[in-house]
């Protein structure tokens, strides 16, 4: 086995299921991978073989097994398998910092309680006499709990030959990411991870507070003590990652807690800007950054990229118009300032009730002469009910809600999992979720391994859906609506048991794909079927942000 043969559904050491390529770095390879003796997600670095950074990187992995912070992601293997190196860690689900400073700088409260958290764990690790040595925004990610994971410990230096690194060097890095985390600007002298520069005067970086309006004093104290050769005010530098921790601790307390959900923050900054918790200062808006987002899913320094993210959506706010209010007999209710008609009521009721003694004259008989036409005929069914309607019901566009869903990639083409932990992502409300199939190479049509893959989702009981919408990422998607064939209240485990009720070709981000069947289709199950996918990098990934399904 080669590192040119380690590729999607190979089976390496007789138990990692390769699933995607994450990054290249230098020859090496990372990729996602399904651990099948404890059927879980993991991460796998692979070197070719005879790399000269082998033994560097089992160091690297013997180093970063012994860590017992939770914060970092643990080291599960590191072997050779017929003449590959590979090193098992764990996956973390989640976005990392990089992908959401895109979309903005984080408040004050936000920031510093990240940088503690970082700097926690990177204290514990240098007592122990190691450090890190490639902290950075893509290193770090938040997870979809709130909480912080730190990735690639040891390793991402040694898969990259820039050495172990030093406390010191753990320490200047955590400045760094303390100031582009309040300003959105990296403190230096080039573009890095997707942020412009910070600007300088008379050759001295700016302080936080200097670049962004609302930025507590407090913490650009301490970022200032951190990045500057002779800090400010004649303030003492931090030059340890224990001395970082208790700075912090000191402004944003020493709570584990987020401070609040980082999804939240980050829709809400991609669409109203970030709001400083301290000060309740609306900040200048940002600088405009490079409009093409970084390759993935290698990040803009060609870090390794090692969890889900999503995509930030345009900044313009979404305007929904609300529904009109609808009293008991589906009949629209007036608003409050709309004049009422004038009229007199006892007027209205006696023309109500002269209509409904017509109608019931009327009613009566159609009933004697079709009783007396069966009778002729010596039918003895009774005459149908003429207030009855055979068709199916009609439309109310009201949204049905989506009890469950589960991704749906079935073998014997598929390996039955297309990233099942980001599927909640696509019906959460929020744009900013996503969720994303595998990467396919050389043709969109998944690679032409097979037909195609989705998501099933589960209203709860037998519900008439007459239209599903699916916002995406990404342009040039085809994609299905799908039905059991037979049983409406059981999901066929097979792509042959369901039938397509509607389709979209070429669906685009900048517009919703409306699938619309023909008539309302009476079912528990529904299945968002990927048939073409849209360009990314090398290779060709579907992505969803959001599902709406209507009854």
């Amino acid at each position: 086995m080669s590192n040119q043969t380690v590729s999607p559904g190979a089976l390496l050491a007789g138990r990692y299921r390769i699933a995607e390529l994450l990054a290249e770095i230098d020859g090496a390879r990372v990729w996602r991978a399904v651990d099948e003796v404890l059927s879980r997600a993991v991460v796998v670095d692979v070197l070719p073989v005879g790399d000269p950074r082998t033994n560097t990187l089992f160091d690297a992995a013997r180093r970063a097994a012994a860590a017992n912070d939770p914060r970092f992601l643990r080291v599960l293997d590191c072997d050779i398998y017929e003449g590959v190196t590979y090193c098992v860690r764990e996956w973390a689900g989640g976005r990392p910092l990089e992908r959401m400073l895109g979309a903005g700088p984080l408040t004050g409260q936000q920031a510093g309680w990240l940088a503690r958290e970082v700097s926690e764990a990177l204290e514990n690790l240098h007592r122990t006499g190691y450090s890190h040595g490639s902290i950075s925004p893509a290193t770090v990610v938040v997870t979809d709990a709130g909480a912080i994971k730190v990735v690639g410990l040891a390793t991402e230096a040694a898969l990259r030959s820039t050495g172990p690194g030093t406390p010191e060097q753990d320490v200047r890095a955590l400045g760094e990411l303390l100031y582009c985390s309040l300003t959105g600007r990296w403190p230096g002298p080039a573009p890095a991870w997707g942020l412009q520069p910070a600007p300088v005067e008379h050759g001295r970086l700016l302080s936080p507070r200097q670049v962004r309006a609302g930025v507590p004093r407090s913490l650009d104290d301490i970022a200032d003590r951190l990045l500057s050769d002779a800090p400010r005010h004649h303030a003492a530098p931090i030059s340890s990652a224990a001395g970082l921790s208790a700075a912090l601790s000191g402004v944003v307390g020493s709570s584990h807690e987020p401070p609040s959900q980082m999804d939240e923050t980050v829709a809400i900054a991609r669409q109203n800007g970030s709001i400083d918790d301290a000060t309740q200062v609306v900040p200048p808006t940002p600088p405009a950054l490079d409009p093409t987002p970084p390759s993935r899913p290698q990040s803009s320094n060609g870090q390794t990229e090692h969890a889900a993210y999503a995509t930030a959506p345009e900044t313009r706010p979404i305007r929904r118009q609300a529904p009109p209010s609808q009293n008991g007999n589906g009949r629209r209710r007036p608003p409050a300032d709309e004049p009422k008609p004038r009229g007199s009521w006892g007027g209205r009721i006696l023309i109500l009730l002269a209509i409904l003694a017509l109608l019931s004259v009327v009613l009566m008989a159609q009933f004697l002469v079709k009783g007396a036409i069966n009778k002729d005929q010596g039918n003895d069914n009774p005459a149908p009910d003429p207030t009855q309607s055979s068709g199916p019901p009609a439309p109310t566009n009201e949204d049905v809600k989506i009890a469950a869903a589960k991704d749906f990639d079935p073998p014997p083409d598929g390996n039955g999992e297309e990233h099942p932990e980001d599927v909640k992502n696509t019906y959460d409300g929020k744009p900013s979720t996503t969720w994303t199939t595998m990467s396919y190479k050389r043709r969109p049509d998944l690679g032409g391994t097979k037909d195609g893959v989705g998501i099933v989702y589960d209203l709860g009981e037998s519900t008439p859906v007459s239209q599903v919408t699916v916002n995406l990422v990404g342009d040039d998607t085809d994609l299905e609506l799908m039905v059991p064939k037979d049983d409406p209240n059981t999901s066929p485990t097979a792509a042959s048991g369901w039938k397509s009720v509607a389709k979209a070709e070429g669906a685009v981000e900048a517009e919703p794909a409306v699938l619309k069947p023909s008539a309302p289709a009476e079912t528990r199950y529904v299945l968002v079927w990927l048939t073409k996918l849209p360009k990314e990098g090398s290779g060709y990934r579907g992505e969803i942000s959001e599902v709406k399904i209507q009854r």
